[in-house]
């Protein structure tokens, strides 16, 4: 019967008699009809429409916060919704990066630039660096709009794309950039400060004792303001750094208006120049601190020597002999400055005229007699203050390319970040390119060459010599200028310590974590106080034009990565890889990363091998010591293609000899707790892999895979752990099967992958085996030396593997002894040679022994072998052991009948184990039977409990199989049919039968021992004598393992022959070879 509900709407709705659900709610919510068929999939994955709504409802974080899948969590849910971005792409990314990329270098160091260099090579200059930006930021746009780019910028879209090493690394170098950036700026608004603000001399602390030392002084006041500085902005940004955010528009339009005016004064230089002339004496420029550029004024009606006269003559007497020979005989010029666009100056700018340290500004051109001049008056001259170079302009000029990061670091505040973080990017590079391109040519066309070649506008009365061109006044540039390096240098304040903060948060670099706390409100106290410590290094170095190429060497690492991550997610098509963004491709990113590399280089070398260097140590210390995190990152995706590449190159045929080395499948036991049971069998591998080749950890656990799935996973953690601790590297493999057996025969067979598969078997020895009852230990041990044989597979048995040596242990001195019998292809010689690679073996000597019978001649022998070991070029003593032909001892007769009595006796005692548990059940039933004679009841019904004892039988057997750590196959007999109908007579006769069974081992008194037996025992006995006699003190035994035997009647007894080959020897490894030669005498 269906039950017709009504919803407020009138609507008829219909309970389905078919889904029972006690909880209302939840039946409302999941249990749709229409999606019935998956039910009970939808408490653990939910339906599409409330993934929508969540992912509709995903917010960008703000940087350093939380990782954004831990926004999605419920957690986040709870909190207040946040304020949805609106910001676009103007105020959102174009405005935020023209701040960024305008800055110091174009006001400070342009002019001086084109000077040095020439309008050509300026360009050039420009180019190089302005082509770099833009390819980087078309990879970057590659990467911003491939998903969501939470807030965090450069070090988000690299960590996320080339992994934690790599981000860690480029993060760290994308910080320490910024923080240089950060001093550069402070650097640079103390310069303008001191040297074009304030009135010469006023504000300075240190002053030059003599005309060399001025430059000294002036670094050293740059150490002080600088300093100061840096703390007054550090306390502004710890205070509020709210109001550097609002201040930043006010100092985007400073910058704004200090360029528009450049352009303003160079077209007003066509018809009116503004007058700034320079006084030249001979072809030589003059530091403007004179009122007039001449020899002699007139005063009056007399002609008396001018303020520069007296410069060059201390006595006021131009015709004295202690005037300045080269002032005396050369005349003094004025020239104009600023000539003006229509001037045609560009023709002797458009070439380069690099000058040494000290060298005097000259002016091509002019008159000039040559000859040296007086040294106390070097300093009336405008001189260069640093070599220069191509390089060294580039590495100067780089930083105001950088800034490029900036819309993307505020991808949270973005309406559209996917749209607007390319468009705005790399329209606030085109606009940039263009204007340094037209500040080059119009300064080259409108400023005279020894006014652009004068850094710091000695030559133009101490003016800015940007600021000269500029119209209404040079104090738009200054001031301008000014405000502009103090804004640039709070929002480097305030970024790094939040990208710092970033990188902690993600805890890849364990020592940064205490950097990722902060205050209540999360700003990042710590992160800004290291911050404040290392821009404190580049105020020290003082000078803005030895800061510059430092900062250059770690954004262009950072943008070199940058277009290493776009290259390789679109070489490799990573099915993730889906960018919005299409205007790219793979060599656009090689080529800017090409010309990342070429710059750091041309930059400066040095610098760049520092830099990469810083980079390699955090990337190395991260692989070592930092957190693993999975980020889906590009280089895991290029590892997997080059593993691809290398599996498919090594399908191609089985490794030569000489590449052969044991790639080891280990065979783990674990306990009841799945604690490995012998973890020094791993140990053991790392001794004899040292990290090199395939290391494969197998177990198996006993069961159905559908019940033991969580079990398989805590094996495979425990034995992880326990491979970490033993520093074995490689890999873990569990399979879960029905029989111990069966599941290492899985593991033999379908371990590795390709050419990376296993040629070797490590399994411990079956401890306890002879007092045990059960078969099963030994019988799979066996099984396994089988399946090891017909793989065609080397087996390496460490036995008393307990005393074996951890790797704290070291030996110093000792012998490892090679008992070579029989030949297995080398094995017996490799393993030693191999172990001695690792410390724990290193001192130990190797000895090799072989066994000689009656008819070979054991001098011959040594000597071949001593030449086979010599051509193998391995050192090691060689023993010949002579075996002569004795008869079997009485001792091996007992041993051997030893031996087959305890067999017999056990199969035995397994025999009437059995046929006890049968007689339990039909004795029951007879019991049952009789009563129901005895009392007359006419008819049993036996069916039913017949089949509960039964079943109770096969639970007591498993629950015994559970603790055992094999399982035998043994074929179960069919059930015997049980006669119900019983009668008196029948019972009576059934109780006489069980009274008169028969002894079950009197027959053992006259066991005789099996010849072929006897023989091999003897064998055994006499080869254990041998080796405990020459081997008793060895650290190690290596000795070849005997096959088992063909038919499987006789394995008992080889576990036996084993046992006795081995008695008293404290660490043995025994060793088959896989039935291929794995050691060569040719190279």
């Amino acid at each position: 019967l269906l039950h017709n509900t009504t919803d407020g709407h009138g609507n008829h709705k219909e309970d389905s008699p078919f889904l029972n659900s006690t909880d209302a709610t939840k039946k409302n919510d999941f249990y749709d009809k229409n999606l019935a068929l998956f039910e009970e999939e939808l408490d653990i994955r939910p339906k599409v429409s409330s993934l929508l709504s969540r992912l509709v409802n995903y917010t960008n974080i703000t940087q350093g916060a939380k990782e954004h899948e831990e926004e999605e969590s419920a957690e986040a849910s709870l909190r207040k919704a946040p304020k949805s971005p609106n910001m676009g792409t103007l105020m959102g990314v174009y405005l935020p990066c023209l701040q960024n990329i305008f800055g110091v270098i174009l006001f400070l160091r342009l002019t001086w630039i084109v000077g040095t260099a020439g309008i050509v090579q300026s360009l050039l200059i420009v180019l190089m660096c302005c082509s770099c930006t833009m390819l980087t930021a078309i990879s970057m746009s590659a990467i911003a709009t491939n998903g969501v780019v939470p807030a965090g910028g450069a070090y988000f879209m690299i960590s996320r794309s080339l992994g934690p090493e790599f981000g860690g690394a480029v993060g760290l170098c994308f910080y320490l950039g910024t923080t240089f950036a950060a001093a550069m700026y402070i650097l640079g608004a103390i310069e303008i400060f001191l040297k074009y603000l304030v009135p010469q001399g006023t504000m300075t602390i240190f002053h030059a004792t003599d005309p060399h030392g001025g430059d000294s002084a002036m670094l050293n006041n740059m150490r002080v303001y600088g300093s100061l500085c840096l703390s007054l902005m550090a306390v502004v940004v710890f205070v509020g750094v709210k109001y550097v955010n609002k201040l930043a528009s006010l100092f985007l339009a400073c910058v704004i208006i200090s360029i528009v005016s450049i352009y303003a004064g160079a077209i007003k230089s066509i018809t009116h120049p503004p007058e700034f002339p320079i006084c030249m004496l001979g072809n030589r420029t003059l530091v403007r601190d004179f009122d007039v550029c001449a020899k002699t004024v007139v005063q009056g009606n007399y002609t008396v020597p001018s303020n520069l006269s007296e410069k060059f003559c201390p006595l006021g007497n131009m015709s004295s002999a202690q005037c300045d020979e080269y002032f005396s005989q050369n005349n003094v010029t004025e020239v104009q400055g600023i000539p003006g666009l229509a001037s045609g100056i560009i023709r002797e700018n458009m070439w380069g005229d690099y000058l040494q340290k000290g060298e005097i500004l000259e002016k091509a051109g002019l008159q000039s007699v040559d000859v040296h001049g007086a040294m106390e008056n070097f300093a009336m001259y405008v001189s260069a203050d640093i070599a220069t170079s191509f390089t060294l302009l580039v590495g100067i000029f780089f930083p105001s390319a950088t800034g490029i990061m900036a819309g993307s670091n505020r991808s949270g505040d973005l309406r559209d970040a996917q749209k607007s973080i390319p468009v705005g990017t790399i329209l606030a590079i085109t606009t940039t390119s263009l204007v340094y391109f037209s500040s080059v040519v119009l300064f080259g066309a409108c400023i005279e060459g020894v006014v652009l070649r004068d850094k710091f506008g000695d030559a133009v009365s101490n003016n800015l010599v940007v600021g000269t061109l500029s119209w209404p006044s040079p104090w738009v540039i200054v001031i301008g200028s000014f405000f502009s390096t103090v804004g640039a240098g709070l929002q480097s304040l305030t970024g790094a310590p939040r990208l710092l903060q970033a990188i902690a948060k993600d805890n890849i670099i364990p020592f940064l974590r205490v950097f990722g706390h902060g205050k209540a409100n999360g700003e990042p106290t710590w992160a800004l106080l290291l911050t404040g410590l290392i821009a404190e290094l580049g105020i020290l170095i003082a000078s803005l034009d030895m800061v510059a190429p430092i900062l250059s060497m770690f954004f262009l690492m950072c943008y070199l990565f940058v277009n290493l991550a776009c290259a390789v997610q679109t070489l490799l098509r990573t099915p993730n890889w889906r960018p919005r963004f299409k205007y790219y491709h793979w060599a656009l990113s090689f080529l800017g990363m090409s010309m990342c590399l070429a710059l750091m280089f041309i930059s400066s070398w040095y610098y760049a091998i520092v830099a990469m260097g810083i980079a390699g140590m955090i990337y190395k210390y991260i692989e070592y010591q930092g957190a693993e995190k999975e980020w889906g990152d590009g280089i895991r995706g290029l590892s997997l293609s080059a593993a691809r590449y290398a599996l498919l190159r090594l399908e191609v045929g089985p490794p030569h000899t000489k590449n052969w080395r044991p790639q080891l499948l280990v065979l783990l036991k674990l306990d009841e707790d799945l604690h490995v049971k012998y973890p020094r069998l791993l140990t053991f591998a790392s001794q004899l892999k040292a990290g090199k080749g395939l290391t494969i950890v197998g177990s198996v656990i006993q069961g159905n895979f559908l019940d033991s799935y969580g079990e398989t996973q805590a094996a495979e953690q425990a034995i992880k752990n326990m491979m970490e601790i033993e520093r074995v590297k490689g890999f873990c493999q569990v399979v879960v099967a029905s029989k111990v057996r069966e599941g290492i025969a899985h593991l033999i067979q379908s371990c590795g992958l390709g050419g990376m598969k296993h040629n070797t078997v490590v399994m411990g020895w079956p401890y306890g085996w002879r007092q045990s009852e059960d078969p099963r230990a030994w019988k799979t041990f066996i099984n396994t030396v089988r399946c090891t044989t017909a793989a065609h597979l080397a087996l390496m048995v460490p036995k008393n593997v307990s005393f074996y040596p951890s790797n704290h242990e070291r030996f110093t001195d000792g012998n490892i002894d090679v008992w070579w019998i029989v030949h297995d292809g080398g094995m017996l010689m490799l393993l030693p040679f191999l172990l001695k690679q690792h410390k724990v073996w290193r001192k130990c000597k190797m000895r090799i022994f072989t066994v000689a019978q009656m008819d070979d001649n054991s001098i011959q022998m040594k000597k071949d072998l001593a030449t086979f070991l010599y051509q193998l070029r391995i050192e090691a003593e060689v023993e010949v052991v002579e075996m002569h032909d004795s008869d079997i001892s009485a001792y091996t007769y007992e041993r051997t009948l030893m031996m087959e009595q305890r067999s017999q006796m056990l199969r035995q005692m397994r025999l009437s184990s059995a046929e006890r548990d049968r007689e339990v059940c039909l004795s029951f039933l007879q019991i049952y039977t009789c009563l129901c004679i005895e009392y007359g009841v006419s008819s049993c019904s036996l069916g039913p409990l017949q089949a509960q004892l039964v079943k109770d039988r096969h639970s007591l057997i498993r629950m015994g199989s559970l603790y055992s750590d094999e399982e035998e196959e043994v074929a179960e007999p069919p059930p015997e049919k049980v006669q119900m109908t019983w009668t008196k007579e029948k019972c009576e006769a059934e109780r006489r039968n069980r009274n008169n069974t028969p002894e079950n081992f009197r027959e053992l008194i006259s066991l005789k021992p099996d010849q072929s037996n006897v023989r091999r025992m003897h064998t055994a006995v006499k080869l254990n004598e041998v080796i405990v006699n020459r081997s008793h003190d060895a650290r190690l035994v290596l000795l070849n393992m005997p096959g088992p035997p063909r038919n499987t009647d006789g394995d008992e007894n080889y576990m036996e022959f084993l046992e006795v080959l081995t008695e008293g020897l404290e660490r043995v490894l025994l060793v088959r070879g896989g039935g291929r030669e794995v050691i060569t005498i040719y190279s």
